[in-house]
């Protein structure tokens, strides 16, 4: 791949930068999101943390994700708990027009990395159960599917690694 980029932490500057790129995810397969979350809050609660990362290419934000810490997801049993603690990886998103350009692939190394710099033993997240295009990405990094379960409104599996 041919792109130009750096992975930095957001900062209140990339705000409405980052809500337009959560905002062009409404509607598309596989995305649960809706026109109340991810939301200014939502932002709010990443700066906060200095959790919320963001790909910029040729001065425009082209990805982001946020690194998570979700009592309710570290409490599912599917977890193997000699792996904890465990990070997420939160809120991922990818200019629709910027998509199959491997800009995801670098979003998760980039968590990977900084997750383990955190302190975190492993990752864990969940996906979409029908969503075989995200199944197929996150399996070449090794993640294991180990359970299934209903949130937020939504079917998911749950996969896990090991860092």
């Amino acid at each position: 791949m041919n792109l130009d980029y750096e992975i930095v932490l957001a900062t209140e500057e990339d705000r409405e930068e980052v809500l337009a790129l959560y905002k062009s995810q409404l509607g598309r397969p596989f995305c649960p999101w809706d026109d109340e979350y991810p939301s200014n809050g939502t932002i709010d609660f990443d700066l906060e943390r200095d959790s919320l990362f963001i790909l910029r290419s040729d001065g425009k934000i082209v990805g982001c994700f946020s690194v998570e810490d979700d009592e309710d997801v570290d409490a599912l049993e599917c977890w193997d708990r000699s792996l904890f603690p465990g990070g997420e990886l939160a809120r991922l998103a990818v200019l629709p027009e910027m998509q199959n350009k491997g800009i995801a692939k670098l979003l998760v190394e980039y968590g990977l990395a900084e997750l383990k710099r955190r302190g975190f033993k492993s990752i864990h997240f969940l996906v979409d159960k029908h969503n075989v295009k995200a199944l197929k990405a996150y399996s070449h990094f090794g993640f294991r599917t180990v359970g299934e379960t209903f949130m937020y409104e939504h079917e998911y599996l749950c996969c896990e690694k090991e860092l």
